[in-house]
């Protein structure tokens, strides 16, 4: 090979290198713009339709309270899945492997629709509290802009309280995730009694962990209904 064509060749190396770098970096860029223009699109199309934004963050947080609660029970059913297999006294051990896969793919899907929803009432409320506030200044009565800033700030101060225990439950979702998918991993890379070994010593963290994401899920579906009271009194 000729110099100059070794230099071509490093520099179509160089060239590729750089693309994979500036698609990493501007693609979850793009696909957060397109993601906002759509929930854009979607808000005025439901205020074109006569639905306020109040009407569409009650609606958004009673689907993220759903999401929640699907994905507590997927979480219940997984751990239980993980239980009985550690129970294993023979048999294939790739139907259980691929039992415990699916449990794992299907709690995943469900934490990424937690995460959406989540997304989504957050997207709203910002929308409504902003519009809240710049129509504060249309006001001609002093007093009933006051009664409506009081309304305002008690409203940000419980969604606050809500968001937080949603983004709290989310969060203890990701050990969870993470220790299914490396027992899973490790069930299928050593198909043999001493995956399930390794499954048996870890059953107690993960029983562990299952109970905080509950308990964290229950607080935040507790939150939700009562700002869904809140709101819709």
């Amino acid at each position: 090979m000729t110099r100059s064509s070794i230099m071509i060749a490093t520099l179509m190396d160089l060239l590729v290198i750089a693309m994979k770098k500036i698609i990493t970096f501007f693609v979850p860029i793009f696909a957060a713009f397109i993601l906002m223009g759509c929930e854009t699109v979607k808000l005025g199309a439901l205020e074109q339709l006569g639905f306020e934004k109040r009407d569409v963050l009650v609606s958004r947080i009673e689907k993220a309270r759903d999401a929640q609660l699907e994905a507590k029970e997927q979480f219940e059913n997984a751990l239980q899945e993980f239980q009985s297999v550690v129970k294993f006294d023979g048999g294939e051990l790739e139907k259980v492997y691929n039992r415990l896969n699916e449990e794992y793919e299907t709690s995943k899907s469900a934490a990424e629709d937690v995460t959406k929803r989540i997304d989504s009432v957050e997207y709203v409320a910002e929308k409504l509290f902003d519009e809240w506030a710049e129509e504060l200044n249309q006001y001609s009565n002093a007093e009933l802009k006051r009664k409506s800033q009081a309304q305002l700030y008690e409203t940000r101060r419980q969604y606050a309280g809500l968001i937080s225990a949603m983004r709290k439950a989310e969060r203890s979702i990701q050990p969870v995730l993470t220790v299914f998918n490396d027992q899973v991993l490790y069930l299928k890379h050593n198909l043999n009694a001493r995956a399930i070994a390794s499954l048996k010593d870890e059953l107690s963290g993960i029983e562990s962990n299952v109970a905080n994401l509950i308990r964290e899920m229950n607080l935040s579906i507790d939150e939700a209904n009562r700002f869904i009271k809140d709101m819709e009194n």
